[in-house]
């Protein structure tokens, strides 16, 4: 058994680097103090460290030094202030020191706590720095949120976020894991949420930052990154801004022409509700976490295959750690107050309606439904085939509802009309109905009803070709160029579709 790692506190990692005396840099700070250059000076040594400490607070001073800025706290304006200070200390003592010297720029731009108390409590820090003398610069750039109520603790965190960041970059480059987990030594993440990380240069060649996100919500450093279609890590806050957003959740392994479909006859509705008409929307493919260690494990290549194959087809990703709908919702308003619309299937619909998802709440499933709806939410439901219902419940679903048969005339057919609940759950779900929180989803294609993931991945592995004819074209494609899921690994055993 290992021995536990050693928790460094602050000043413990501040003296370490004051007494590293290759360690040399400059340290910009706005908007929340100065407080990594004072943990610096109050460890001691730092004058073997700080070649300068600076922070221009009034506009005018910033726009000086660093440019203009449409945003000043913004990823853009951090990248500017690291280019100007890492371009200073290059300028003016590479050639004095530069052969014993790994030179770094710290920088961070935030928002503290206002005396009005009504801003949004946020920063972006970032650090640009030589793993050797001479070598070219790596980078690691981090949002971060800050939840302390008070001013003064959020300036603090921000300080001791700060410096683990900087000896993280120094002693932890290597380890991943360790370097991410430590981002929030000594301050917690219940005062600090980070949830967007990235890295880049020669020391960081080899890694996916995309699973660097990934980390950020396997650690509880965050709880939901996202990710763009050509392979881009997000910053959840810029995509979601003041948009009306719509969102299915799936397992999307793979993603299927149902799925799609769903989305598709989703949005289309979505796009006509009158609150939504002619505002920006942002559209979302969710996976939660339970779903990616649903196998006990986190498979690294799996994760990236789904988000790459969702990616492909032009979807932006969302991954998070919400089990429950009303978390979900309750996450996308902290950034905005329009309309949410959430697509799902009948099978998700009857999770919804599981009541053993709200032992937690004092309320149960009322006040589930109380925080899923409360603010312009809406579920939009695609249609089951009755024989998939059926297999559905005979699986022995716990969420299985009353078998009440529905009426000849909507036998083929299992909708959010007809779908019986249990029957001490039926008036709150006819209210939902009655007051529109639920609506059926139209213009499907109802000759793809039939196709659910998990068979197209048996049809997949068992090299049946048929499971193409399942999934968009393009996904088709890069499934079997990239060999994914298992394709071309076993035997043809045309059999197993049947």
């Amino acid at each position: 058994m290992s021995d536990p790692i050693e928790l460094l506190t602050t000043n413990r990692k501040a003296l370490t680097i004051n007494l590293d005396d290759a360690k040399y840099g400059t340290l910009a700070e706005i908007g929340a103090g100065q407080e990594v250059a004072r943990i610096f000076f109050q460890a001691g040594g730092a004058a073997g460290t700080i070649a300068k400490s600076m922070s221009a607070y009034d506009m005018t001073f910033s726009d000086a030094i660093y440019g203009k800025a449409p945003r000043y706290v913004s990823s853009e304006r951090l990248n500017t202030m690291l280019d100007h200070e890492y371009g200073l200390l290059i300028e003016r003592l590479a050639s004095k020191r530069g052969d014993t010297t790994k030179f770094f720029a710290y920088a961070d731009t935030v928002s503290a706590k206002s005396f009005r108390g009504n801003n949004e409590c946020h920063g972006w820090i970032g650090i640009r720095f030589q793993s050797e003398p001479h070598g070219p610069p790596n980078d690691i750039v981090i949002h971060v949120r800050m939840w302390d109520k008070d001013n003064v603790l959020q300036q603090q965190a921000i300080g001791i976020v700060g410096i683990n960041l900087i000896y993280g970059a120094f002693y932890y480059r290597e380890d991943l894991g360790r370097l991410i987990q430590s981002l929030v030594d000594n301050v917690g993440a219940d005062r600090i949420e980070v949830d967007m990380m990235r890295l880049s240069g020669p020391s960081f060649a080899n890694v996916d930052n995309r699973l660097v996100s990934l980390h950020l919500v396997q650690h509880g450093l965050t709880n939901a990154v996202m990710f763009g279609a050509n392979r881009e890590v997000f910053q959840p806050s810029e995509v979601l801004y003041k948009k009306a957003i719509l969102v299915e959740r799936g397992s999307f392994r793979p993603v299927t022409l149902v799925n799609v479909d769903m989305l598709n006859c989703a949005c289309a509705q979505f796009m006509q509700e009158p609150e939504v008409k002619g505002k920006e929307i942002v559209v979302l493919m969710e996976i939660t976490m339970n779903n990616l260690l649903a196998a006990g494990g986190l498979d690294a290549q799996d994760f990236l295959s789904r988000v790459d194959l969702l990616g492909d087809i032009g979807f932006t990703v969302l991954i998070s750690n919400y089990s429950e709908y009303y978390r979900l919702t309750s996450y996308f308003r902290r950034y905005t107050k329009e309309m949410i619309g959430v697509a799902m299937g009948i099978n998700n619909l009857l999770e919804v309606f599981n009541e053993k998802y709200y032992e937690n709440l004092a309320g149960g499933i009322l006040e589930n439904f109380g925080r899923l709806f409360r603010n312009a939410v809406k579920l939009y439901i695609y249609p089951m085939q009755r024989k998939a219902y059926d297999r559905y419940l005979s699986e022995g679903h716990p969420a299985a509802p009353s078998t009440e048969t529905p009426s000849p005339v909507a036998n083929l057919l299992i909708t959010a009309r007809n779908l019986q609940v249990d029957s001490h759950l039926s008036n709150l779900y006819a209210h939902l109905m009655e007051n529109q929180y639920l609506e059926c989803i139209a213009g499907f294609d109802q000759s793809i009803l039939n196709i659910f993931s998990r068979d197209v991945l048996i049809r997949l592995r068992a090299n049946d070709s048929t499971w193409e004819t399942m999934v968009p074209v393009a996904i088709a494609e890069a499934i079997k160029t990239r060999r994914l899921f298992g394709y071309g690994e076993s035997s043809p055993e045309p059999s197993a579709a049947k």
